[in-house]
């Protein structure tokens, strides 16, 4: 028998506690915030003065996550059509062909310089926030 099924086994007290609809909610989200699996298991921990690990979350960590996300698949989608252009480029023969290859991907070049100034600046600005806590 192993040491869950063996701690389960000596629960044989049970207790039931009422909560204001507010209190409820409050444990509630304590208890999704923290490890537990069960809310019984929860409140024995909180009861019996058990230490609770808990999920903690950093907003401006989420929010840079997701811009950094976008910005990756659009850099993404530059260096495909980038990458698509010079196979293009290296099947050319004609003088004037590149040229006009030169020219029409110049706006790529914008493009992905454009996007990694974004980059810089969103972990420009990160940092400043995270610098200033």
């Amino acid at each position: 028998m192993n040491m869950k099924s063996q701690h389960k086994k000596n629960l044989g007290r049970k207790v039931t506690i009422r909560f204001a609809e507010q209190d409820y909610n409050k444990i509630n989200l304590q208890f999704k915030n923290s490890t537990k699996q069960k809310l019984s298991e929860f409140i024995r921990a909180v009861v019996l003065d058990k230490p609770i690990t808990v999920y903690t979350r950093n907003q401006s960590f989420d929010d840079f996550l997701a811009e950094m996300i976008l910005l990756r698949n659009e850099l993404k989608a530059i260096g495909n059509n980038f990458n698509q252009s010079v196979r293009k480029l290296n099947a050319m023969q004609d003088e004037r062909e590149i040229k006009a290859w030169a020219l029409l991907n110049e706006n790529s070049k914008q493009s992905i310089q454009q996007k990694v100034d974004e980059i810089n600046s969103k972990i420009a600005q990160i940092f400043t926030q995270w610098s200033q806590k």
